[in-house]
């Protein structure tokens, strides 16, 4: 099969074409004769920015969210005022109340809209766990389980207990969608809050023998301490990926730092940019 992703929504943007930058993700898939989008951004340029990049929203067969937080999933309203009744795949823990506290500093960083409320627009709810094929040869990951000994979860991500205490947000409905391509298999993540090399040891795992030919989204690296990043560096040449993109959660820094370790084997996954497998 073969794919070609384009970047609607991210915290940059490439070219001069007026695109929208905002912190947010989310991507077009063509594979083989289905359109995808994975996840949403935050609503302020999916819609326009699809227009200057000629995709037809109201043509997509299926929508993805890749995890419950509103910076991948506010744009579901206005998707959904396009296309009707559609399918939305997602783990069930996505509509969690979600945290982020630092300094005494508190945010709601969940989904902005009541499950109901999307239902009322078209969204029909397709709860997923494990790994679960969604269209030929697309597949999202389900569950990542946590088995890298430096990825930890990111200690200002909070949900609130049953006495309304804070406890830590494991964020186990963080999922990835692979897609077997002609050239190995293409992850796109949203933003690995499982962990970047979790989530390829777990592909690896599920799909024995086939390469990943390439991975580009979120990565939360940007988050990740000095220690943490340069054992992910380390660890992702034992994948021999071909193709690997950084954005949204990355940080300016360290998707420097990528690039010059990776050098053409890495790209920029701004707004505009497209991937294919050809």
């Amino acid at each position: 099969m073969q794919c070609e992703c384009t970047v609607l929504c991210e915290n940059s943007v490439a070219g001069s074409l007026g695109f929208i930058g905002e912190h947010g993700w989310a991507v077009h898939i063509k594979a083989g004769d289905k359109n995808i989008l994975f996840d949403t951004g935050q609503g302020l340029g999916l819609i326009h920015n699809s227009k200057l990049l000629d995709i037809d929203l109201k043509k997509i067969d299926a929508i993805v969210i890749s995890h419950g937080h509103y910076d991948h999933t506010s744009g579901l309203p206005d998707v959904l005022h396009m296309t009707g009744n559609k399918q939305v795949f997602l783990h069930p823990d996505c509509f969690t109340n979600r945290y982020w506290t630092k300094d005494g500093e508190c945010r709601e960083i969940g989904i902005r809209y009541k499950k109901e409320y999307l239902e009322s627009l078209g969204a029909v709810f397709v709860p997923n766990t494990q790994l679960t094929e969604i269209a030929d040869n697309v597949f999202l990951t389900g569950e990542i389980p946590r088995v890298s000994s430096f990825e930890q979860p990111d200690p200002f991500m909070k949900i609130k207990g049953p006495k309304d205490e804070w406890q830590q947000d494991n964020l186990l409905d963080d999922q990835s969608l692979v897609m077997r391509t002609d050239k190995g298999l293409v992850i796109i993540l949203g933003c690995a809050h499982a962990g970047l090399i979790n989530i390829l040891t777990h592909v690896n795992k599920q799909f024995p023998g086939e390469n990943i030919y390439a991975v580009f989204g979120g990565t939360h690296l940007g988050f990740a301490d000095d220690e943490q990043f340069e054992a992910t560096v380390a660890a992702l040449d034992d994948f021999s990926i071909q193709k690997i993109g950084a954005s949204h959660c990355t940080g300016l820094s360290n998707t420097a730092k990528l690039h010059h370790r990776f050098g053409e084997r890495f790209f920029f996954s701004s707004v505009g940019c497209r991937f294919n497998s050809d």
